[in-house]
């Protein structure tokens, strides 16, 4: 190949010229219109196009075309948080394996997910797209839905490689972070993704990594994704934000995404100069070429574009189900009985939340809304109260439609809340037998969420109470249904409801999947993936997190607190390791709602004959759970290390293992089995340069959250150190925050 033609093969065909003319070849290339783009095609050497779409909860193409009556709609899985409240690798890869033959269906080669960010603040703007606040739970989903796409013959692109965990200045926003934060939590996720699910593609990210840029970093790209973890796959670039060519082929960016017909010249422009090694640039094309043998496309796979979406729309009810959390059940107020009477309140009941938006919005046929699931199941819904959301809400949408602002992917408008009189509900709550409450919080792409997000409005706050009130009078349950993708505040209110059931955003049969939840039919088994606080001020990463800012305008929110100013441009990550319940549970157990890991059933179980053995490189942990109550339900059993005093500071416990029963019926047992690595006993040493264990004593931890331990293994382990390469240093000494 000429220098020219190895050139192009490193450059997306740009997002302008898409669907337009081959930038060698000048052939049409074959594209799946609303896909986010292609790779470039070398006829003479028989290379096809590769086409990539978005996104990590569900494929996302245009669903209708010109000229064309058929429909090209898409199934909207449950959201990437929702996916790891299941605690169960084989659940999501099986929801992976579903997305996978989507895509394959239509065409694509690649689809762009998942995301393996850690949720380091609560109001991240795409947290719901990321699974957690804790890097192995984050890893584990992670590789499992990679190996289930994967499993259909396409590709996944493992992003955004690496600390990209705000969106505000997310382009330019240079992350200052310690060693050891790094590797313990923002790189380990996508190490165990990596080495456990082998992607086909990692996505480099927008933003800088103690000085450098994600795209432009070696260190990051070469010395630990490849040298390190022995990744062999392809690096593409985030879409947009040019960055310096030749510096990210030299890094390891194999491919630049979307791409600009600016970019190869300037790689064959280095070249020539002698800024860039010809060799550098080999080495990305034999990657890349690499990759396109794997592809559909160039296989020829025949596409359907007919996925039995029927299929796939039951995979998505089930899997929402399983990751849907009870937060509260006094009085065993679920589930409810059936065919019984309901007053359903609050406007997202009747118009859901499938999904965020930005790429992880999905282009699908329907929704479910909450009053047709209920309805599906055979419940009676208050037709007083449904027929005056109906006319508030037709009112309430038709003047927003009037409204021309532009509006981003999946983006829309919901009706706020409303109150309604103490007559209207008294005499609801004498009709009914008990009443549901749905609050719904949306977020997305580009913008993250405003600390108002965070609290109930003072008209949802109105409406639980008067509810609560007029329902509990009459002697009658009341349920809250949060329909969220990020935390909110709960503290302050969680006791008024009898039930709080934490649907998250359950694709398009969240609705149908909370009836099941609801009903009985499906037993609630999820488990929170972070840290519930009473206030988002308490995590410690609220000193440098870019609170109310207007990324669209572009300036600072009026009452932004002056510390904000320091984040534009830069992130000082001064909690270091101290992300969720790393730091609740070891310094401020009393600051939080709801603490990681937890959920609640309808039965309950006992654990018995605990046990702990070395087994080959680690340790396996045996455990029986047996079904004590009178429903049937799955158990959740998580390990948590708690590790003996050493001269690095460490959390009180950290997260291991976990496994997940099947359903068990009353009185019925299983044992599980969680195994982990003695290196997973390694804390980084930043002046070593290496993971060390240790020698000494540690116990194992069997808990229901990481507040709730309720076993205890001691057992003792030698000392080891992994030495590794001494990168991405912080340009300047850090000043950490002291707890």
């Amino acid at each position: 190949m000429s220098l020219e033609e190895k050139a192009s093969l490193l450059v997306g065909t740009s997002m302008e010229n898409y669907g337009g003319q081959g930038a060698v070849t000048g052939r049409t290339l074959k594209i799946v219109p609303g896909s986010a783009g292609a790779t470039c095609s070398l006829e003479t050497y028989g290379i096809p196009p590769t086409v990539m779409a978005d996104g990590p909860a569900g494929l996302r193409i245009d669903p209708r075309r010109a000229n064309d009556p058929k429909t090209y709609f898409c199934t909207a899985f449950p959201i990437g948080t929702m996916l790891a409240s299941t605690w169960n690798e084989e659940v999501i890869e099986r929801c992976g394996a579903a997305m996978g033959r989507e895509v394959l269906d239509y065409g694509c080669d690649v689809i762009l997910g998942p995301g393996i960010n850690i949720h380091r603040h609560p109001l991240c703007g795409r947290n719901f797209e990321y699974y957690s606040e804790d890097p192995l739970l984050s890893g584990k989903c992670g590789a499992a839905m990679v190996r289930g796409i994967q499993s259909q013959g396409v590709g996944t692109s493992v992003k955004h490689f690496a600390a990209n965990n705000q969106e505000s200045m997310r382009l330019q926003n240079d992350v200052r972070i310690s060693q050891r934060a790094l590797r313990e939590i923002y790189l380990r996720g996508f190490e165990i993704a990596v080495k456990e699910g082998r992607p086909w593609t990692v996505m480099s990210s927008y933003n800088r990594i103690n000085g450098p840029y994600t795209q432009e970093n070696r260190d990051l790209l070469t010395t630990i994704l490849r040298d390190e973890w022995g990744y062999k796959g392809i690096v593409i670039s985030d879409w947009i934000g040019k960055r310096n060519t030749a510096a990210q082929v030299h890094a390891g960016n194999d491919l630049m995404m979307p791409g600009e017909p600016a970019q190869s010249e300037e790689i064959v422009d280095a070249v020539r100069s002698g800024k860039l090694s010809e060799a550098d640039v080999d080495k990305s094309v034999v990657r890349v070429l690499e990759y396109i043998l794997q592809t559909p496309r160039f296989r020829a796979c025949a596409v359907s574009e007919a996925p039995d979406l029927e299929a796939h729309a039951a995979v998505s009810r089930q899997v929402a189900a399983e990751g849907m959390v009870l937060l509260r059940n006094e009085g065993a107020t679920l589930p409810l009985s059936a065919g019984c009477d309901l007053s359903v309140f609050g406007v997202n009941a009747y118009d859901c939340i499938a999904g965020g938006t930005g790429a992880g919005h999905v282009n699908k046929a329907y929704t479910v809304n909450l009053d047709e699931g209920l309805h599906n199941a055979g419940f009676r819904l208050n037709d007083r109260t449904a027929d005056l959301y109906a006319k508030y809400m037709s009112f309430g949408q038709a003047l927003l439609c009037e409204q021309n602002a532009l509006r981003l992917l999946g983006e829309k408008w919901f009706v706020p809340e409303t109150t309604l009189t103490p007559e209207f509900i008294a005499s609801r709550a004498r009709e009914s037998d008990a009443a549901i409450i749905a609050f719904g919080r949306n977020s997305g792409e580009y913008n993250d969420r405003p600390t108002s997000d965070f609290y109930l409005t003072n008209a949802e706050r109105v409406l639980l109470e008067s509810v609560c009130s007029a329902f509990h009078a009459a002697g009658k349950k009341v349920i809250v249904v949060l329909n969220i993708g990020g935390v909110i505040e709960t503290n302050s209110w969680k006791e008024l409801p009898d039930a709080i059931l934490l649907a998250w955003q359950g694709g398009l049969e969240a609705g149908n999947a909370t009836a099941d939840v609801l009903s009985g039919r499906a037993a609630p088994s999820g488990r929170l993936p972070m840290t519930f606080p009473i206030d988002y001020s308490d995590h410690p990463s609220s000193k440098n997190f870019p609170l109310d800012y207007r990324g669209r305008r572009g300036d600072w929110a009026d009452d932004a607190p002056e510390r904000n100013v320091r984040n534009l441009g830069f992130t000082c990550y001064e909690e270091d390791i101290w992300v969720g319940y790393r730091y609740f549970s070891t310094y401020a157990r009393e600051k939080v709602s709801y603490p990681f890991g937890y959920g609640l059933s309808y039965t309950t179980f006992d654990w018995t004959d605990a046990a702990i053995r070395r087994s080959g490189a680690g340790y396996e942990v045996t455990l029986r759970v047996t079904n004590t109550g009178l429903h049937s339900g799955r158990d959740v059993a998580e390990l948590y290390i708690a590790a003996p005093k050493s001269a690095l500071i460490k959390p009180v416990r950290e997260l291991r293992s976990f496994a997940k029963s099947r359903e068990l019926q009353p009185g019925e047992s299983q044992t599980l089995k969680l195994w982990f690595a003695a290196s997973d006993l390694a804390s980084f040493d930043e002046q070593a340069s290496a993971f060390i264990v240790e020698a000494g004593d540690y116990t194992a931890e069997l808990g229901r959250s990481a507040d709730e331990i309720i076993l205890r293994l001691p057992f003792t382990a030698k000392s080891s150190e992994r030495k590794v390469h001494d990168v991405l240093r912080p340009q300047k000494p850090l000043q950490l925050l002291k707890f």
